[in-house]
């Protein structure tokens, strides 16, 4: 669990931006952090919403893991059937046990820095490298990175 400033600090902003997601959409817990301006902090997410309480009006169950799917907790409670449940109520539909994210994904309105982080947090979280290679042999429109040696 992270120290308590952290936590004093990140999870209003957290909590803030899940809020943001509406009924029938879901995000990423990397893409919640990229837009709550903590790139790179998707378990930060997850503790965040674990401490929610019982009665929160934060909408905890439009989170998922990068892959689509429910992210199972340890405490055995049936909270991936609940998220499941809630989901579906609000017109999410599941294939092979996952969220098709291209259809399902919350797309928020955001500009410069955040939309980088976003985008950067959305690549990874689909499986995409941040830029295609070319071809052996052919030319690209970036130089190549030297190795350094060490």
């Amino acid at each position: 669990m992270p120290p308590a400033a952290e936590r004093s600090s990140s999870y209003p902003r957290i909590y803030a931006v899940v809020s943001r997601i509406p009924k029938g959409r879901v995000a990423t817990y990397g893409q919640v952090a990229a837009v709550a301006g903590l790139p790179r902090q998707a378990r930060l997410v997850g503790y965040a919403l674990h401490t929610l309480p019982a009665n929160s009006d934060v909408p905890w169950h439009r989170v998922v893991n990068a892959a689509g799917k429910i992210s199972l907790r340890a405490d055995g409670l049936g909270h991936d059937e609940l998220q499941m449940h809630l989901l579906r109520r609000e017109g999410v539909r599941f294939v092979n046990g996952a969220i098709p994210l291209a259809r399902y994904r919350w797309q928020p309105r955001i500009n410069g820095a955040a939309a980088k982080r976003v985008s950067a947090a959305v690549g990874r979280s689909a499986g995409k490298a941040s830029a295609p290679s070319s071809p052996a042999g052919t030319s690209s429109s970036r130089p190549r990175r030297r190795r350094s040696r060490r």
